[in-house]
């Protein structure tokens, strides 16, 4: 089953670094940020996870939670989280989900449906499409999908600069620019009349074309 954004986020149970979790119920009323790993002790996501572990303060900061993912079992996650810890000065206090099964791997389409087998034996080249980031809304919908080749870091200020994006555009009639950063000058939904946007923007605006028309950052 392919997956869209605005598609229901498959729902699952699951082992992880701290316990089991209904994906979900782990969700509540949250945003979440799942991303995906191929392997245990890959040096590319090493460096992932601890850049995520170092900047998930500003996560919480956005009401949203993250949750990593690898094919090994929970046992090698802990090790894992030890190196990581060790070599990238940080404290991992997010879960790492252990898909030993390749059940969620399928179910988010980083592997066929049809895959046979589990992690056993598995090396990250076979796994290397299990390197994705979803955003997923306290709807439980997705809202982003982004997939990385294995020897290229993921920007995860990047992530961040779409959350900020998508929470309030989600409040206000509003969209956002190319390379948009927090507090910059947004544009007026297509949606929105002039006549409404008066209510709505008093401040004002500058239309560049009449289906474009910038405005200040609603409540920068």
């Amino acid at each position: 089953m392919s997956l869209r954004i605005n598609d229901t986020a498959p729902n699952f149970k699951a082992r992880t670094t701290q316990g089991p979790i209904d994906f979900h119920e782990w969700i509540g009323n949250s945003w979440a940020i799942l991303f995906s790993h191929p392997k245990d002790f890959t040096p590319v996501c090493t460096t992932e996870l601890g850049y995520m572990a170092r900047i998930e303060p500003e996560f919480t900061k956005r009401n949203a939670k993250l949750i990593g993912l690898s094919v090994d079992p929970v046992e090698s996650h802990t090790r894992w989280v030890g190196d990581i810890e060790e070599t990238q000065n940080c404290k991992v206090n997010y879960p790492v989900i252990a898909d030993t099964d390749l059940e969620v791997a399928k179910l988010y389409n980083m592997l066929p449906a049809e895959e046979p087998g589990t992690a056993d034996g598995r090396t990250a080249a076979t796994n290397q499409t299990v390197r994705s980031v979803f955003i997923v809304g306290p709807d439980k919908k997705i809202k982003l999908m982004l997939t990385y080749p294995m020897t290229t870091g993921r920007n995860f200020d990047e992530i961040l600069r779409v959350l900020d994006s998508m929470q309030m555009t989600a409040k206000h009639k509003v969209a956002t620019p190319a390379n948009w950063k927090q507090g910059e000058d947004v544009i007026i939904a297509g949606s929105v009349s002039d006549e409404e946007a008066k209510t709505l923007f008093p401040g004002g605006w500058k239309t560049v074309k009449p289906y474009l028309r910038v405005t200040k950052q609603p409540g920068a």
